[in-house]
């Protein structure tokens, strides 16, 4: 049996987000794949011989992975979860926020990671963090890894151009659990009603999103808490909702279904998107999707979805429009079930994991190659 340990942010499950959901799933189905997947959190005491391998997750913050990937004497390969913050920092922070615009990417992420170290709110897993920076950091974790994960070819693209380090990776595209998010045709969607199932934050653009559909005949619902540090953008966003706009706290994933079934819309109108979580599922629920083209959503979503400017509400009322009078597309639906699931993630993880493991060396694997190595691996059970 293999043994892998997941090793992730501190703060994973006390501010979860969507590397919760791709550590949790894939654990959970690596699991039943015969396969233990033990989640242990950065800021823990882990004892790396009791593994083959570790798995990280979020090359952004590079911080939780160096001390690690130092002293493990394992193999390891990283969910590289590379969001790219910068236009959002740069062009459309507030306040004090504004003098990030002058700054480079990675020095914005090397602030934010101290800030939160100073102020409490997270741990500091890997101290040398502090004097190699984020950038020297990345470029050190990458060199050593045995694969990396991402979750689409555009994203490993990103990699390789914004630190000139070509590595060895498997693209692992991130699912949906379509046991739990099931379609049923027989229940009217109501065209007027659009849900937005996303933390509340800057980089999520909920204040354009507030701005574009105030006063109209449309009903939204806000569906998540606000980050730790986003809590006057929270107020921004509650002060200049009309009533047309409710917001509903953070529920459990299978507490979504229920909305996910009235709501004719989904809308995610991000600065910045590595998939859209929330996208996927609901898409499997029968909803249109609206989504900004920042990120790596067109590799999945293709010309299935309706697209926004983010910094425009007329570009985000009228992507609304559209998508609410449209017939709803069962393309989607079925793409994503044949290649946008946990199960197929799992799989494809662990063909990363038996390629690591037997010192292969496999440069691109892209998603439509990995159904013959899931043959393979299926004739080795």
């Amino acid at each position: 049996m293999i043994k892998v340990a997941f090793i992730t942010r501190s703060t994973i499950y006390t501010v979860p987000g969507g590397d919760t959901v791709q550590a949790v799933q894939t654990a959970r189905h690596l699991t039943q794949m015969g396969i233990s997947a033990e989640i242990k959190l950065s800021n823990e005491i882990i004892h790396y011989q009791n593994y083959d391998l570790l798995h990280f997750f979020n090359l952004t913050r590079p911080a939780d992975i160096l001390h690690h990937s130092q002293k493990a004497g394992v193999p390891y390969v990283i969910s590289t979860i590379l969001c790219n913050y910068g236009e959002y920092d740069k062009y459309h922070r507030k306040g004090a926020g504004r003098l990030l615009r002058y700054l480079s990417t990675d020095t914005i992420e090397y602030i934010k990671s101290i800030a939160r170290y100073l102020l409490g709110r997270d741990s500091l897993a890997s101290p040398s963090y502090a004097w190699l920076g984020q950038r020297k950091s990345i470029k050190n974790i990458l060199s050593r890894a045995a694969m990396i994960l991402p979750n689409s070819a555009s994203e490993y693209r990103r990699v390789v151009e914004s630190y000139q380090h070509k590595v060895n990776h498997l693209v692992v595209p991130n699912g949906a659990d379509q046991h739990m998010f099931q379609y049923d045709a027989s229940i009217k969607k109501d065209e007027m009603l659009v849900v937005c199932a996303a933390r509340i934050e800057g980089i999520k653009n909920q204040l354009n999103l507030i701005r574009a559909l105030n006063n109209t005949p449309y009903r939204l619902l806000l569906i998540g808490t606000h980050a730790p540090n986003q809590l006057a953008y929270y107020q921004e966003c509650r002060s200049i909702a009309a009533d047309n706009i409710s917001f509903i706290d953070q529920v459990p994933q299978h507490e979504l279904i229920k909305y996910y079934r009235k709501a004719k819309v989904h809308i995610l109108p991000s600065w910045f998107e590595t998939t859209g979580l929330s996208s996927i599922e609901a898409a499997l629920m029968g909803c249109n999707i609206v989504t900004s083209d920042k990120g790596d959503v067109r590799e999945y979503f293709a010309d299935d979805a309706f697209y926004c400017d983010p910094s425009s509400p007329q570009s985000i009322l009228a992507a609304i429009k559209k998508a609410s009078t449209a017939t709803y597309n069962e393309n989607l639906r079925h793409r994503i079930l044949s290649k946008y699931t946990w199960e197929r993630a799992a799989s494809q993880t662990l063909i990363a994991y038996q390629t690591v493991l037997k010192h292969e060396t496999v440069f691109s694997i892209e998603p439509y190659e990995y159904l013959k190595y899931e043959r393979v691996i299926a004739n080795q059970r």
